[in-house]
């Protein structure tokens, strides 16, 4: 029997960046338990009240964030709050899969234009990396505002 995947992020800002990673993904952020939202209300203002009316502390609201397929098909993705910072490369990382079935400059193009659009997200350029068939069709390093390296694949 497979099981679900939920997939979690240390991280100094959660609600930031799940918010970084709710845009690159196309995710949203469910509402809080039990309550139920118009299609146009905020998820994250409803969590704001929600915690507030559960009594908890304004300095410990901002400690856990997710965000999820809005058609249930990729894994949950978890934020938590740490102290420490990050200290070495992932060795875990997610690929955005940006072009799909593209090759060469083709592909190189749709990548491009997706890194740009998460630049403007708050996202970093590390590197890109050419074609080289048949073991790769190319790809761009880059990391999330908080430095967490992914490639776009």
């Amino acid at each position: 029997m497979s099981r679900h995947v939920q997939i979690t992020f240390d991280a100094h800002d959660p609600r930031a960046l799940s918010t970084f990673w709710r845009d690159a993904l196309g995710y949203i952020h469910p509402g809080p338990p039990g309550v139920d939202l118009p299609a146009d209300a905020d998820p994250l203002a409803a969590w704001d009240d929600f915690l507030a009316r559960i009594g908890v502390p304004e300095h410990e609201r901002n400690t856990k964030s997710a965000i999820e397929d809005p058609d249930g098909h990729g894994p949950r993705l978890f934020f938590q709050q740490v102290p420490e910072h990050k200290a070495a490369k992932n060795r875990v990382h997610l690929d955005i899969r940006a072009a799909p079935g593209l090759q060469g400059e083709q592909r190189m193009a749709a990548l491009e234009t997706e890194c740009a659009r998460l630049v403007a997200l708050g996202a970093t350029r590390v590197r890109r990396t050419e074609p080289a068939p048949p073991m790769s069709a190319g790809f761009i390093v880059m990391t999330d505002p908080e430095g967490n390296e992914f490639c776009l694949d």
